[in-house]
């Protein structure tokens, strides 16, 4: 009788895996059709995915939504953006709610095997750490015994932080909320004594604060949080247009490839590599289901991946990060163009 059940058992879930992925499998038609990609991002985070006072989204997270709609239709505003929680993400993305998810997200094993979703890659190395009040006169996190931590829910965040406290022996009283921007509004009122995100996310919500000056962000960090866009399990066509399209950003800065300079190396580069990049040759659009230009429509209209760190999170934005990890690998760096070709 229990090996009965036990079939039956698996039986059912083998078929709920199946039409899962069934339905998975016409996110690239479905997108096609409706003319737009849906991408999911946060409620509003500076650098990454945040609206304006009109309505309009900028971020590296943003920019990589875009760069998928130039890619598919050859026009980087055909794209929609659904704001979500860090507890909402994932649910969304399952349900079909959105096309992508394009949410500073930290890839892991467990997310990656466990809730029917695949990350397409990573558009930024990232570190947790901790943003106090100077005030406080804390120089390390090795300091924060007994402290009270803000800290956002559902998110590795929480995980990173009860390990790292374990492991020294140190003590502390989350404070958690849903959204990143009650956070930084708790840690203001001095609700919690430090704050703890990603590195990134702390020097943008510093920016949110009356006195930003009055804050620093301390120098451990504390885990490995490669971020990057999420799509359903199941969908090999979508799933790699997403991957490529990221890449073909970051092949394009190791090239020297610019949204200044594309049309002039479409017209005068002899680089192979140039050319297959652009559509001239190679491969072209054929193995992606893209027209011959989809690189060459990214590029042009978000720009190379240095383009696209710089003006959002880089030397060109309030937030002055300085590229590091997320420099080319040729400079140092973690970003690596897989070869078009």
């Amino acid at each position: 009788m229990m090996k009965k059940n036990y079939l039956a058992v698996a039986a059912i879930a083998s078929a709920v895996l199946i039409s899962s992925n069934a339905n998975a499998g016409t996110t690239f038609d479905a997108v096609k059709k409706k003319g737009f990609v849906q991408c999911g991002v946060t409620t509003g985070l500076t650098g990454f995915s945040a609206p304006d006072d009109k309505g309009n989204w900028t971020g590296i997270d943003v920019d990589g939504c875009r760069a998928v709609a130039a890619a598919v239709f050859g026009d980087a505003k055909a794209v929609k953006f659904t704001p979500l929680t860090a507890k909402e993400r994932f649910t969304a993305l399952q349900s079909g709610e959105i096309d992508m998810l394009s949410r500073n997200t930290t890839w892991t094993l467990t997310r990656d095997s466990s809730l029917g979703i695949s990350f397409a890659g990573v558009n930024y190395y990232d570190g947790q750490g901790f943003l106090v009040n100077k005030d406080l006169g804390v120089k390390s996190a090795t300091e924060l015994d007994g402290a009270a931590v803000c800290i956002q829910a559902g998110t590795t965040t929480e995980l990173n932080l009860a390990d790292y406290f374990r492991a020294k022996g140190m003590s502390y009283t989350p404070v958690t909320y849903d959204k990143s921007e009650e956070t930084v509004k708790a840690f203001e009122a001095g609700r919690c004594d430090v704050l703890t995100s990603d590195q990134s996310q702390l020097y943008a919500l510093r920016l949110k604060l009356k006195s930003p000056e009055a804050a620093g962000v301390l120098p451990e960090v504390i885990s490995k949080e490669p971020l990057g866009p999420v799509v359903r399990q199941g969908d090999d066509a979508w799933f790699k247009v997403v991957r490529w399209s990221l890449i073909a950003q970051v092949n394009a800065e190791e090239l020297g490839v610019t949204s200044a300079n594309i049309d002039d190396m479409k017209k005068n580069s002899t680089d192979p590599n140039v050319k297959r990049l652009i559509g001239l040759d190679g491969i072209k659009g054929e193995g992606l289901n893209l027209d011959d230009a989809w690189a060459y429509n990214i590029v042009k209209q978000v720009g190379n991946y240095g383009e696209m760190f710089e003006r959002n999170v880089g030397m060109d934005s309030p937030l002055k990060i300085a590229r590091g990890l997320n420099d080319l690998w040729t400079r140092g760096g973690l970003q690596y163009g897989t070869p078009i070709r």
